[in-house]
């Protein structure tokens, strides 16, 4: 059967596809107006500059092959945030802030979640030469206000700081393998896991580290980590950048997890999930990845957030399509063909029938063109 499609490959039929393409247009429009430019990487690229700075995780995502023109192997991008960096840091050279956006599908090796595509449609914006917490305020911000656009508003924002892990972790010595083993467990909340896993590492920090899984909730999370956790510096900053984060965004429906790892070792500053109802993975997922674009010559602040448009759209709530109308030829009418010319501008949609066509059978058409004296005019179709 060579029409079946791989696994978790999907065609965008006319009714999703249009809903789709309204989505991209909608929220590229919504960064445009907020300064964010759009950018469009090659879906292609070589290996090495692909992955620079990504973590195990996107590597195995990623489809590789071989370049029949240079014989180097290359890669299917997995996630078009790397590509914004190296565009940022080689190609723009800006000295100051950059703000990008971008929309492309995304190819996966192996799908997010059961109910995942492995070609998501990925959407997302990135600013970059800003270190402050205001840049990742402003992110976060644009990212709910992206999903309120587009009708699948986020009904909670998770932050999280993966240098308050990363803290401990150098402060108790940890070797990478047993770093590797606990973060695991952190991101799996496997509390009997990581009792087990942290019985050898030192005081402080294993009463820190099994205080984690617990340190989720509302802003009050902050004042317990702050009682709770070691007094490293390191941490009292992350905590400190998570309170100006809420302080800065009273009107989103904020709440903290201080075990949320995702990214650990792309991401190095505050990390953010945004959830929908009935939906069990995160929507949207952002982060600040500072220097990542050190690999293409210069190292600069960078936060950013992304999501799967096909999943968003999926999810949001639909607006009733308007009909079509319906129009007979035009070759012999010129009046008709100005009516039909002057109704495509006003942005409805007109099928003018082919010698022989009764009736259309792609969009649904509610209404038709009938000409009554002189004038044509639009009626509805009785569809008894």
């Amino acid at each position: 059967m060579n029409w079946l499609l791989p696994e978790y490959i999907a065609d965008a039929l006319p009714a999703e596809a249009a809903r789709i393409e309204a989505a991209r247009r909608l929220l590229l429009d919504h960064c445009k107006v907020r300064g964010y430019e759009l950018v469009i990487p090659p879906m292609l690229e070589y290996l090495d500059s692909l992955l620079t700075g990504a973590g195990q995780d996107l590597k195995l995502r990623t489809f590789k092959l071989v370049d029949q023109l240079s014989g180097r192997t290359m890669g299917v991008r997995a996630d078009i945030t790397p590509q914004t960096a190296r565009i940022d840091a080689h190609l723009l050279n800006h000295q100051g802030v950059t703000r990008l956006c971008y929309c492309d599908s995304v190819l996966h090796t192996l799908p997010a979640t059961i109910s995942a595509s492995r070609e998501p449609l990925q959407v997302g914006a990135e600013l970059y030469g800003y270190g402050g917490i205001a840049a990742d305020l402003e992110i976060v911000r644009l990212m709910a206000s992206a999903l309120a656009a587009i009708k699948v508003p986020a009904s909670r924002i998770d932050l999280g700081h993966v240098g308050i892990f990363r803290a401990l972790a150098e402060a108790a010595g940890l070797p990478a393998e047993a770093e590797e083993n606990l973060l695991d467990l952190l991101q799996a909340k496997d509390v009997p896991g990581l009792t087990e896993a942290c019985a050898a590492v030192a005081e402080p920090y294993r009463s820190a580290l099994l205080r984690l899984p617990a340190l989720y909730g509302d802003a009050e999370v902050l004042d317990r980590a702050a009682r709770d956790l070691p007094p490293l510096p390191a941490i009292a900053a992350a905590l400190e950048g998570l309170r100006h984060l809420v302080a800065g965004a009273p009107e989103l429906p904020i709440s903290i997890d201080l075990s949320d790892l995702r990214g650990y070792h792309y991401h190095n500053g505050v990390v953010f999930a945004a959830y929908c109802p009935d939906y069990p993975a995160a929507l949207a997922l952002g982060g600040r990845y500072d220097g990542a674009g050190k690999a293409f010559g210069r190292a600069r602040p960078a936060t950013g957030f992304s999501l799967d448009l096909r999943e968003a759209v999926r999810l949001a709530a639909t607006d009733e399509v308007p009909g079509a109308i319906l129009a007979p030829r035009a070759d012999h009418d010129p009046t008709l063909a100005v009516r039909i010319a002057t109704l495509r501008d006003q942005g409805e949609v007109v099928v003018a029938l082919l010698p022989g066509e009764a009736a259309c059978e792609g969009p649904r058409c509610d209404r038709k063109l009938v000409k009554v004296g002189e004038h044509w005019i639009i009626e509805a179709i009785n569809e008894d």
